[in-house]
């Protein structure tokens, strides 16, 4: 007698693409990648194992140090077994500490801290939900800017206009296509990164723009220390600088175009204001340098007759210039976009088909998708009544500092004193600096709430943990403005283990609050998202495309919709047209001196665009003790420390550790071989990893991909090894310039040692200690 088999494929999105996924008999047994995407990420599968792993947090969990001590106990963060507690229990004690922490310090008191990846829904989007209903129970302290581009949001009001109104005109790349001849990019393009797009992705389209690019004639000039930040299959031109280096580098670029006469007065004159300021610094009038090749070949390394031919080929046909997210993310990440956008118009090609800048081509995949942009409706947030704010990588200087000041964009600024911090759909042991100092950030605040999925560092950090479900385990919408592919995500498996959605978490603790009537307006998962879809077909209508209704989106399961009416170029309005299409820049022009920059004073950012020397860098004496520039990108197996446990990011770790490269002649030097665990280290902490030797990374120059989980030899203990590879351990927690104050992980300086003996053990994916409530 045989058993009947229950197949099932039912279609879901994540941020790396839209899947269908497979489930037999209850059971998620493997994800389909979508027909029409042609070139799925590698991601995806990983969350077949890690949905029902032996990490993942399956009841409510409360510290046992809070249990018995309440806030006093704040020192056992990261160390402490957990009590799992039934629901009501814990969302009553939770609610009773919001509520007397709002009473006696005030909302003022209270972090809202999110990040956006941890849902492509519209609906259960964690970042909207918690600040939803922070805001119905009377606001929160909240943060400005992402990590992904802060520097970058921060500089360029000031020069060209509002960063996500620019990332949003990206000229698509079947224009780069047909109208390229040269494009160099800073940073590369790695298909890597643009294997995601928060919101979803239908399509990936980097690899398909790459290609075809280079299949229709257009030259690729590699401006990176890594090679391979761009795919082999175009043939790039490799230029490897020292990391740090490519604002110098764009000074002899532009040095050169100017005392060659290779610029365009017509365009400076007619679309800018204040080169004639900035040429004096150029020429070196001001300072007696001027910023010649030779200039910076000393700084960069990279031949002075490289720059100079570079430049000239710049000028010689239409050239577009890509500068990657990653510059930004660095010491004075702020020069190299500004310096970008002069050179871009010095060549008089802004707002020219295949011409001009873009500032993140590769770094999702959404930049230069060619798709109509369309405002989709999502769960509002409601009006949050508390005015503090930091910006979003300073939060250990938030907790840490109390009452001290902070200068942001011109202002200045007091930090708050944070009682509590709410953190749902987001892991700052991954994307914030300085490890060591965070762990002992979190240990201030009297109490700590997660919303998780997973036992992550942050979740074992802190008091409150609540499981909550994954995308697999709900319905929701995905729709995103930067991708053609809407998808009706679809509920695949039961929520595992007693976890439930985050809006049920948080209806639950607005219900303790006396606020759920406005946080919920009535209205379960299935009414919101109806409400959600109502609200897309009424503006599909205005917008003049038509939406089917709710059940027949469903039985298509995706969908393409939003193709270009005509072909998008940056900034083509504005150059047709200058004085009906200004700018949102003071001037209504191209900024490329600032006179509201020159008035904030700032020593680290002139009013000019300039090189500024990092704090950490291969020209610094500090490379007497640190020989190594560590470059911390983005790992090609998950996204950010998403799905870490599962099999493709494991699979690609290193005796359990995860993979850094290095030159051959740096490991050499090392007696380092490939395959071995090593000891990355400086005066702010250490970690192991695995070895893969490589003569696609400089020498001088080790690459460790974020997002491998925090893992101390040591749990709690402050400076402890991280025995699985989290390169934070190693980053400085400063702010790129008092202007953006972004996180600047990309000026690292290490050491490299063998480790000798057997590698402790990797217990990142092993659960904390966890006991019964008596």
């Amino acid at each position: 007698m045989s058993l009947k088999t229950d197949r099932r494929l039912i279609p879901t999105s994540a941020h790396w693409g839209t899947y269908f996924a497979e489930v037999e008999n209850g059971k998620l047994v493997a994800v389909r990648d979508y027909e029409k995407d042609p070139a799925p990420a590698i991601i995806g599968p990983g969350i077949v194992d890690a949905i029902d792993d032996e990490v993942r947090v399956r009841r409510p969990m409360i510290r046992k140090g809070w249990l018995e001590n309440g806030p006093a106990s704040r020192d056992g963060r990261g160390s402490d077994p957990y009590v799992a507690v039934p629901w009501d229990e814990a969302l009553d004690m939770a609610g009773a500490e919001l509520k007397r922490i709002a009473a006696t310090h005030g909302n003022e008191a209270i972090f809202g801290g999110s990040y956006g990846w941890s849902s492509s829904g519209r609906f259960h989007h964690a970042q909207s939900q918690v600040h939803r209903f922070l805001n119905c129970m009377g606001g929160y302290v909240r943060h400005e800017g992402t990590y992904s581009y802060a520097a970058g949001q921060a500089i360029t009001p000031h020069v060209v206009g509002h960063f996500k109104e620019l990332l949003d005109g990206h000229t698509t790349w079947p224009v780069i296509a047909e109208t390229s001849e040269l494009v160099v990019m800073f940073g590369g393009v790695p298909v890597k990164n643009g294997q995601v797009t928060s919101g979803g992705v239908g399509r990936h389209t980097v690899f398909e723009g790459l290609k075809t690019a280079y299949e229709m004639g257009v030259e690729f000039v590699n401006v990176s220390p890594i090679r391979n930040d761009v795919i082999e299959i175009v043939e790039p031109e490799w230029i490897a600088p020292r990391p740090n280096t490519d604002a110098a580098i764009m000074l002899a670029l532009a040095h050169t175009l100017y005392t060659e006469g290779l610029h365009d007065e017509g365009f400076l004159d007619k679309y800018c204001v204040g080169f004639d300021k900035f040429l004096p610094y150029l020429l070196g009038k001001t300072d007696g340098q001027p910023k010649t090749p030779e200039w910076a070949e000393g700084i960069s390394e990279v031949p002075a007759e490289t720059l100079r031919s570079l430049a000239r080929r710049m000028a010689g046909g239409r050239t577009m210039i890509m500068v990657a997210w990653s510059l930004q993310r660095a010491d004075h990440g702020e020069q190299p976009y500004w310096l970008a956008i002069l050179l871009a118009a010095m060549l008089g090609q802004i707002g020219l088909p295949g011409g001009g800048f873009g500032l993140g081509y590769g770094s999702e995949n959404g930049i230069g998708n060619p798709v109509e942009m369309f405002k989709w409706p999502a769960l509002p947030q409601g009006r949050n009544p508390v005015d503090k704010f930091i910006p979003v990588a300073r939060i250990s200087d938030m907790l840490l500092n109390p009452g001290g000041s902070f200068e942001f964009d011109g202002g200045t600024h007091t930090y708050p004193d944070i009682k509590a911090v709410y953190w749902a759909g987001g892991n700052p042991f991954h994307h914030h600096q300085d490890l060591n100092r965070l762990v002992k950030a979190i240990r201030r605040p009297d109490t700590v709430f997660v919303n998780e999925i997973w036992w992550t560092a942050l979740a074992r950090h802190a008091d409150f943990v609540f499981p909550t479900t994954t995308a697999l385990e709900r319905n929701d919408l995905s729709m995103t403005h930067w991708e053609q592919t809407i998808v009706a995500m679809q509920k695949a498996i039961e929520p595992v283990g007693d976890s439930r959605h985050d809006y049920d978490v948080f209806t639950g603790l607005a219900e303790r609050l006396g606020v759920a009537e406005a946080f919920t307006e009535g209205r379960d998962e299935e009414a919101w998202l109806r409400h959600l879809w109502d609200q897309a077909r009424q503006r599909a209508a205005e917008a003049d495309f038509e939406l089917p209704d709710l059940e027949t989106f469903r039985e298509i399961g995706a969908m393409e919709v939003l193709q270009p009416k005509e072909p998008v170029v940056l900034l083509r309005k504005f150059r047709e047209d200058p004085q009906a299409n200004p700018l949102t820049t003071p001037s209504g022009k191209i900024e490329l001196f600032s006179e509201a920059i020159a008035g904030f004073g700032y020593a680290d950012t002139p009013g000019h665009p300039a090189w500024v020397e990092p704090y950490e860098w291969l020209g610094s004496p500090l490379t007497e003790t640190y020989p190594l520039h560590l470059i911390s990108n983005q790992p090609k197996t998950r996204l950010h420390s998403q799905l870490d446990s599962g099999a493709v990011s494991r699979g690609s770790k290193i005796q359990d550790r995860e993979p850094m490269s290095m030159n051959p002649a740096d490991a050499a030097a090392r007696g380092i071989e490939n395959g071995d665990v090593v000891r990355l280290y400086n005066d702010r902490g250490a970690c192991l990893a695995g070895v893969i030797i490589s003569d696609a990374v400089r020498p001088g120059v080790v690459q460790l991909s974020t997002g491998a989980w925090y893992d101390p030899e040591e749990p709690g203990v402050v400076g402890s090894l991280c025995k699985h590879g989290n390169p934070n351990v190693l980053t400085r927690d400063i702010g790129t310039s008092r202007i953006g104050q972004g996180p600047s992980a990309q000026s690292v300086l290490i050491e490299i040692e063998k480790y000798e003996g057997t590698p402790p053990p990797v217990t990142s994916f092993v659960p904390p200690k966890i006991l019964e409530k008596e």
